[in-house]
């Protein structure tokens, strides 16, 4: 069963788009869980039927959550072939990150004078439940607790037109890190989001800009950008890697691998 604060980053992540229903809305958080946490690989291949199979879903349901996450760029859905977990190209790796260098500076520099003692706790708490994942050697989960960070960040800045940016971008950065991070740490093992939180607190609105740049273009090179092929594994067992469909609200199948 994942922890609060995990629960916490993924819901963080969510853009939010309208879906047929809540059961559908239900399988595209588990989706979007098992991606950003790489145990849906780049690549992995996304059958309506063993996805409906996994969480006791209909094919209608798998088929909203998966156009869902189609828009948020985590997932292609390939014409009488199905879906995949999308797999960006080098080329598409640095467009993604070089729109984060020109996006995300201005945001925080915008959340610098918005930012209240709640919210900057907050942060607080997310930069150490990330230190914690990783002095614990879960850097799958110290990545998404650090997406979340930039998202937490884009919220705070009052303008949901670029955090819906943010998100979209940040949830895109997961795949393509899990494809092209060189570095022995994880994305943001450096005291960046420390520096980010300091700056934010201070109203140091050109300071947290600055950081935020940075700090961007330091992640950018961290990128080994030579293309990967993704390694071949069941999808069910992938799914179903943290024990019973967690929390899902929908029963899971006993008679699956």
């Amino acid at each position: 069963m994942p922890s609060d604060d995990r629960v916490a980053s993924h819901s963080a992540m969510e853009r939010r788009i309208p879906l047929r229903s809540a059961r559908a809305a239900i399988v595209y958080r588990e989706l979007l869980s098992a991606i950003l946490d790489h145990r849906l690989t780049p690549g992995t291949r996304l059958p309506e039927d063993e996805i409906g199979a996994v969480y006791g879903a209909s094919r209608t349901i798998v088929r909203s959550a998966l156009e869902a996450l189609s828009h948020e760029g985590v997932v292609h859905i390939e014409p009488n072939r199905g879906a995949i977990v999308a797999q960006p190209t080098v080329a598409e790796a640095r467009s993604v990150f070089e729109a984060r260098q020109l996006i995300e500076p201005r945001v925080a520099s915008a959340a610098a004078g918005r930012a209240t003692p709640a919210q900057l706790e907050a942060l607080s708490a997310e930069v150490e439940a990330e230190h914690q994942a990783l002095h614990g050697g879960d850097h799958r989960r110290a990545i998404v607790l650090s997406g979340s960070f930039h998202i937490m960040i884009a919220e705070i800045a009052s303008q949901p037109v670029f955090a819906g940016f943010v998100r979209e971008l940040v949830a895109r950065s997961s795949l393509i890190i899990s494809l092209y991070w060189r570095r022995k740490e994880a994305t943001c093992a450096t005291p960046a989001h420390g520096a980010l939180i300091a700056a934010l607190a201070a109203g140091d609105a050109a300071g947290a800009a600055a950081l935020m740049e940075a700090h961007i273009v330091d992640l950018l090179g961290g990128l080994d950008l030579v293309e990967h092929p993704a390694a071949p594994a069941s999808l069910a067992k992938l799914l179903i890697a943290d024990g019973p469909v967690r929390e899902a609200g929908l029963p899971a199948r006993s008679s699956l691998p």
